[in-house]
């Protein structure tokens, strides 16, 4: 019992003793500040909880209860989290654990809890108070999605017609024929990934075959979400990589580095984003040929694939993007977007961080800025240590908080504005 007290910190005892009760799920009982996550002024971030194992997407019930999925099984065996208030406090007091099949998407929708696997879409049935009424038996909503071990996360977003719209994201980087610096034309991938699928949100156990596709070029749209304002579909998706590997006589190093741009897409049934045959180059602030399908960094192309509606630096790793529809928070911050960004950019010497891009009709408004930053815990131009933590889920509580988790350190902030 020594070791564990040493563990706790500062908790009280009272608190100490009910957290060694739950110390195999490892709930904080008491909110800790996060000193360490730089806000703008007014905001504060506490933590609720922490190694809670791989946190990726969560979502809030409209009663308070938060979802997290989870891309690892923990010790229990189990997959999804609940945290719960129960006497409305702000403080989690109460931890539980369903289900054995991790994934990354969750989402609550005509009562309803949505989740999904590494190739699958599952739903559980929800009371009136938000809970699942059987946690042992979820209902097959969508199987034989393509996992093939890389990028194979299914994320998805829930329309108001009835469909789930899911990522498949696509396992080889630039589509290239194995072992060489050719690009593969027509690209066989975009068959059955690199792009976004649609499915009945209502009929059980569907297959990959009983989808069409909604959208195709879009690499790997972890950060996804339907836009309620707009009635339409975003997606921040990763970019690819690799250009100095194979062509070094277009790309230095440094350019390797820095290329291409992470993309923010409005995306409508039909729409194509380009990928593999052009990326967006944000310097040049052009759709460039790909070098696998004869660009030389700077021949253009894809004249029938979208233009992006915002670019970000390479490499930050959009996973999770949430539009604020509340009135906590200023209003600057109404109806705009806040991406979680799990990598880090050597443009910027800056990463995993949550950035905001502001909206209006519709449509970004102005630059993008860092609303939330050193989750890292160290500074990335001079790390003098490893990283602590990755922003990867977003979710909007009841009362206008916003939410944050990370699948590094298991942690769940809260961030409120005063």
């Amino acid at each position: 019992m020594k070791k564990n007290l040493i563990r706790l910190g500062g908790l009280s005892i009272a608190s100490a003793l009910t957290f060694l009760l739950f110390s195999n799920q490892r709930i904080l009982t008491s909110n800790s500040t996060a000193e360490d996550i730089k806000l703008p002024k007014g905001f504060s971030a506490e933590i609720l909880g922490s190694n809670l194992g791989k946190t990726r997407h969560m979502v809030v019930s409209d009663n308070g209860l938060i979802y997290i999925n989870r891309s690892k099984l923990t010790e229990d065996g189990k997959s999804i989290l609940v945290l719960k208030d129960t006497n409305k406090d702000g403080i989690i007091d109460d931890q539980k654990s369903f289900g054995n099949l991790p994934g990354t998407g969750i989402e609550i929708k005509n009562g309803y809890l949505y989740t999904s696997s590494n190739s699958a879409i599952f739903r559980y049935k929800l009371d009136a108070n938000n809970e699942v009424i059987n946690t042992e038996k979820p209902e097959l909503m969508v199987s034989g999605l393509a996992d093939h071990g890389r990028d194979n996360a299914k994320p998805f977003a829930l329309d108001d017609k009835g469909n789930i719209l899911v990522t498949i994201g696509s396992w080889n980087d630039p589509c290239r024929e194995a072992g060489t610096g050719k690009g593969m034309m027509p690209c066989p991938v975009l068959d059955s990934a690199g792009g976004i699928w649609k499915f009945n949100a209502n009929k059980l156990n569907q297959t990959f075959g009983d989808g069409t596709r909604y959208a195709k070029g879009v690499k790997n749209g972890v950060a996804m979400t339907w836009n309620t304002q707009t009635n339409s579909l975003f997606s921040a998706v990763h970019g690819r990589g690799q250009f100095h590997d194979f062509y070094s006589q277009y790309y230095t190093p440094k350019q390797s580095a820095e290329l291409p741009a992470e993309t923010l897409y409005e995306l409508h049934e039909g729409d194509d984003a380009g990928w593999p045959y052009v990326y967006y180059d944000h310097f040049q602030k052009k759709k460039i040929l790909a070098p696998e399908y004869g660009g030389d960094g700077k021949k253009t192309g894809g004249e029938d694939a979208l233009t992006p509606l915002m670019a970000f630096p390479a490499h930050l790793g959009p996973n999770d993007i949430l539009f604020y529809t509340g009135d906590a928070f200023p209003k600057k911050y109404k109806n705009g977007a806040f991406i979680a960004f799990h990598g880090q950019s050597a443009e910027l010497k800056k990463g995993y961080l949550v950035a905001f891009v502001p909206f209006k009709n519709g449509k970004p408004s102005g630059k993008w800025e860092i609303f939330a930053d050193n989750f890292a815990g160290v500074d990335l131009a001079n790390p003098s240590g490893p990283i602590q933590h990755r922003p990867c889920g977003l979710a909007q509580g009841p009362s206008g908080e916003l939410y944050v988790c990370d699948d590094l350190g298991g942690t769940v902030y809260r961030i409120s504005y005063k």
